[in-house]
């Protein structure tokens, strides 16, 4: 491989997902799921290396794994009790199967979307095959939907795909009609996987994928991680310099006064409310999600909505508010980022605008 690659320290992973929970807009997974992810490799003697594409060679192979499901996995039932615990990790079980379907070994990994989890998926994959992970994501956010993303939008189809879960079960799926039934299928295996699966699919060449990813995405939430790290509690001016560093703006600060959340079709649903403090007293915010954040209203008007990117924080933690993990009584703050340009285009606002959320209006950017 051509150019030079970055070496990731612990700091650095935990920087880098962080910033990613936070432009997971609350989905994407947790932070501390992804910790273990990194703390497992490196406990195996694995490096992390994180590579633009200009820096590796037009044939490099890469695929892109990731978690999927619900935000939080359902408790085991009794169809669940009598079946084995994996003694490989499933992510590593599906990539050693994607590659002996295409007859190539991977050098490279992408993130499927940005989050605690995923973007971890993601990098421990990589370590895992003594690979490199790309400096870019498919879709610049997290996204409940495996064709909101940027090879959805480009024509790239996911399969052949594999799925597997943590009882070992694996599956290899070709011939797919298209990512909405990509979509279908996958979901309908997490719905008997405890809705937590893993997937692998876009096994290709990065000549191939190239023009359909959103680059320089883990730079800029390892830029944001680190200054969430530094970040004073429950301090405006900190928050609206972290809003800043994304072209984005702080929206709104209050304490969370009600909240509920369910698992339906394989995703969690749900709101979170607010009680405006300091500048914002008065003001009721509520926030909307299907996995990831979805709109946002202030005092029953709409504020903003996909594809801009609703950002929640704890402000006394100063980490990302992952869904649905909202609790009454929690100073919050909500940031607003720009959305992913490819997004914005007529095709991306048809896959994952307010039409997505059923509302009949045009998209107007918040930022």
């Amino acid at each position: 491989m051509p150019g030079v690659t970055k070496l990731l320290d612990r700091e650095c992973l935990q920087d880098l997902l962080h910033g990613c929970a936070l432009m997971g807009t609350g989905g994407g997974g947790e932070v501390s799921a992804g910790m273990r992810y990194i703390d497992e490799a490196l406990a195996a003697g694995k490096q992390f290396r994180i590579a633009s594409a200009r820096e590796l060679a037009p044939e490099t192979m890469l695929c892109t794994p990731y978690a999927l499901g619900a935000t939080q996995a359902s408790a085991a039932g009794e169809e669940h009790r009598r079946l084995p615990t994996a003694t490989q990790a499933p992510i590593v079980t599906a990539i050693k199967r994607l590659q002996q379907h295409v007859g190539s070994e991977f050098s490279a990994t992408i993130a499927c979307e940005l989050g605690g989890e995923n973007t971890a998926v993601a990098a421990y994959a990589a370590a895992m095959i003594d690979g490199v992970l790309l400096d870019a994501d498919a879709a610049g956010r997290a996204v409940p939907e495996i064709s909101h993303s940027t090879y959805y939008l480009a024509g790239l189809p996911a399969a052949p795909l594999v799925l597997s879960n943590e009882f070992g079960e694996t599956l290899l799926c070709e011939h797919i009609f298209d990512d909405l039934r990509a979509e279908d299928i996958a979901r309908s295996f997490a719905m008997v996987s405890r809705n937590d699966i893993v997937a692998v699919d876009h096994a290709a060449t990065l000549s191939a994928l190239e023009h359909a990813l959103y680059h320089g995405s883990l730079s800029l939430a390892a830029q944001l991680g680190s200054l969430m790290r530094t970040m004073r509690p429950n301090n405006t001016q900190d928050l609206t310099a972290l809003a800043e560093a994304a072209k984005g703006k702080l929206l709104f600060k209050g304490v969370i006064t009600a909240c509920d959340s369910r698992i339906e079709s394989g995703f969690t649903l749900g709101y979170i409310e607010a009680a405006g403090i300091e500048s914002c007293l008065g003001k009721t915010a509520r926030i909307e999600f299907k996995n990831e954040n979805m709109l946002a209203t202030i005092n029953g008007v709409l504020q903003v909505s996909i594809p801009d990117l609703i950002c929640v924080l704890n402000t006394e933690s100063n980490q990302a508010l992952t869904n649905p993990n909202a609790e009454l009584g929690m100073k919050v703050a909500v940031l607003v980022l720009p959305a992913p340009a490819h997004f914005t285009t007529p095709a991306g606002l048809k896959a994952f605008g307010p039409a997505y959320l059923g509302l009949d209006q045009r998209y107007i950017p918040a930022v």
